[in-house]
C-alpha cells in the first residue's frame, strides 16, 4: 500500500465502497489541496454524508484511522507541488511577456494550455507510462477505441502506431467494436478514450474488454472516471475537456516512448513501408 498513489488505492477497492464512501473518496481524489486541511465532519458535511462514513472509509483502504489517510494524502501533494525548473520557467517569461500588454483571447488560450501542460508534468506517472508502453509494444493485436470527441484522438493515435508496428485497429461505433473484438486474444489490448462528457459506448467497450479477459487501458481526465475505474491500466490527464491539444501530445508521449524501446522493430517495418510509399508513389515528393 505504501508503493501506491492514493488515487490508485481508492480505484483498486472501489467496488468495495459503499455508496457514501465512493462520494468520499471521488471528493478526496479530485479535491485533494482542500481535503488535507478539514476535518472528518467538514468532508462529511460538503459531500452529504456523515462523519462515520469518511472514517470508515479510511478503514476500508486499509488505513488505521482518517489522520492516517489523510497523512497519504499530505505526503503526495508535497511531493507532486515540487516543480521542475524548467516549468517555473515557462510560467514566469509567459507571465511576463504578457503581463505589460492586454492578452488577446488567443494569447489566453494558449497561456491555459501551457497550464494544462504544467499539470501534466506534475501529474505524469512514469511507471504507469512504462507498464502501458510495454503492452502495447508485445500485444499481439491493439484495438483503439474513442467515440465522440474523443474519436479524432483515437484515430490519430492508431494511425500513429499504425506506422509502428501491425495488427493496430481503430473503431468508433460499438457495433463494428463487437466483430473487431472477436479476434483479440489475452495477449492483446484494448485502449479506450473517454473524457466529458463520457460516452455510453466508451464504457460498454471497457465492460466488455474486461468481461473477455482483455487487458483493457484508458486514457482518460481522472482516476475514477467510468472507464478509468475498470480498467487495468488508467492513465490520466487532468484536463479541461476542451483542451484536445493536451489530450494528442499525452498521446505523442506514449508514440516516442515506443520509439525509443522498440527501435529496431520499428525501423525495420518503416523501410519496407517507405518502399511501397515509393513503388505506389503514395505521397508528393
Amino acid at each position: 500500500m505504501e508503493n501506491m498513489s492514493f488515487e490508485q488505492l481508492v480505484k483498486e477497492r472501489f467496488n468495495e465502497l459503499s455508496p457514501g464512501q465512493k462520494k468520499v473518496a471521488e471528493y478526496l481524489v479530485q479535491q485533494p489541496e482542500e481535503a488535507v486541511f478539514s476535518k472528518a465532519a467538514q468532508i462529511g458535511r460538503k459531500v452529504e454524508v456523515s462523519e462515520t462514513t469518511v472514517i470508515r472509509l479510511s478503514y476500508a483502504l486499509g488505513f488505521s484511522g482518517f489522520t492516517d489517510m489523510q497523512e497519504k494524502i499530505q505526503r503526495q501533494l508535497f511531493v507532486s507541488n515540487h516543480q521542475s525548473p524548467i516549468v517555473s520557467d515557462i510560467n514566469s517569461s509567459v507571465h511576463f511577456e504578457l503581463s505589460d500588454k492586454e492578452i488577446s483571447p488567443y494569447a489566453e488560450v494558449i497561456e491555459n494550455e501551457i497550464l494544462y501542460f504544467r499539470q501534466m508534468i506534475e501529474q505524469l506517472k512514469t511507471e504507469e507510462m512504462d507498464k502501458v508502453i510495454d503492452r502495447l509494444i508485445h500485444a499481439d493485436q491493439i484495438l483503439i477505441a474513442g467515440f465522440g470527441a474523443s474519436y479524432a484522438a483515437a484515430y490519430w493515435f492508431s494511425y500513429t502506431l499504425g506506422m509502428l508496428r501491425e495488427n493496430v485497429t481503430v473503431c468508433h461505433q460499438t457495433g463494428e467494436f463487437y466483430q473487431k473484438i472477436c479476434n483479440l486474444t489475452e495477449k492483446s489490448a484494448v485502449v479506450v478514450l473517454s473524457f466529458p462528457r463520457y460516452s455510453k459506448d466508451a464504457l460498454h467497450v471497457a465492460e466488455c474488454a474486461k468481461k473477455l479477459g482483455i487487458p483493457l487501458i484508458s486514457v482518460t481526465d481522472r482516476m475514477l472516471s467510468p472507464v478509468g475505474r475498470i480498467s487495468d491500466i488508467t492513465l490520466t490527464t487532468n484536463v479541461e475537456s476542451d483542451s484536445i491539444a493536451t489530450i494528442f501530445s499525452f498521446l505523442f508521449l506514449i508514440i516516442e516512448g515506443i520509439n525509443h524501446k522498440d527501435k529496431a522493430r520499428i525501423q525495420k517495418r518503416q523501410q519496407k513501408l517507405e518502399q511501397l510509399y515509393s513503388s505506389y508513389e503514395v505521397f508528393i515528393e
